[in-house]
């Protein structure tokens, strides 16, 4: 039921950037499309800015890339685009292949290290950075849409970082998602919750189901053309409807 997952949960304001600000931040109204694809567990681990955070692989010498489109259409801090590039972690306790990613699918608790995590807007940027430690800056995220796909190209200052693109699915209710990401911040590892309902969800194993085109010239493009990633998704999800819920950036001593 819309709505739902805001019921009974506190915000508190507060002025930031000189602006009335809320925490956690509300998203009431949203558009998402994930394809995760299978990379080289070797490379990946490079990217990892932690010792402590342990890549959840598949099986061994394979890990998860996660790629997330989201069109944020009504929230706290007004509506932008944002694209997430995580891969799935556990932070300190080892990360068993096969397990750890079973446990986060049957629990629909996702734990990931956020490597790049572009938005639209400034103040989208700046909050971002400054309360969560998130790698985000500026760029152009285009939606477009089409009878049986849907379409995300990201890129910067004119210069193409990728497209994703996914079917539409149809779509029943889902159950609520709950999303651990772990960032950095002046050297320190942060961690924030985002919990979400999915008011219109799909999921799919479709080799088929959706396609990653990287650009030819930018850093971002370059490094992912360098981790082996798989052309063909594991795992499609396509959610044209949901609600979500930010919860504050917090230190690790605070879990």
């Amino acid at each position: 039921m819309a709505g739902e997952l805001f019921r009974g949960v506190m915000q508190w304001e507060f002025t930031w950037q000189g602006r009335q600000a809320k925490l956690p931040v509300f998203y009431y109204d949203n558009t998402s499309l994930t394809a995760i694809f299978t990379a080289s567990s070797a490379a990946v681990k490079k990217l990892l800015p932690h010792p402590d955070m342990r890549l959840a692989e598949l099986y061994p010498g394979k890990c998860l890339a996660a790629f997330t489109a989201f069109e944020y259409r009504k929230t706290d801090i007004d509506p932008y685009n944002e694209f997430s590039i995580s891969f799935p972690i556990s932070f300190g306790a080892p990360a068993i292949p096969g397990a750890t990613i079973g446990w986060q699918m049957l629990n629909r608790r996702f734990t990931a290290y956020v490597w790049q995590l572009p938005v639209t807007t400034e103040i989208a940027r700046i909050g971002g950075v400054d309360l969560y430690g998130y790698p985000k800056f500026l760029a152009d995220i285009v939606f477009r849409r089409e009878p049986e796909w849907i379409e995300c190209k990201l890129s910067e200052k004119g210069q193409e970082i990728l497209t994703l693109r996914g079917k539409v699915l149809r779509t029943l209710p889902g159950k609520t998602l709950r999303y651990c990401t772990y960032s950095m911040k002046d050297g320190i590892p942060l961690v924030a919750n985002v919990a979400t309902n999915p008011l219109e969800f799909a999921q799919t194993n479709a080799r088929d189901a959706a396609t990653l085109t990287l650009g030819d010239a930018h850093p971002i493009a370059t490094a992912l053309k360098g981790i082996g990633l798989n052309p063909l998704p594991m795992m499609y999800q396509y959610s044209p409807l949901n609600e979500s819920i930010l919860f504050a950036g917090r230190n690790l001593i605070d879990d």
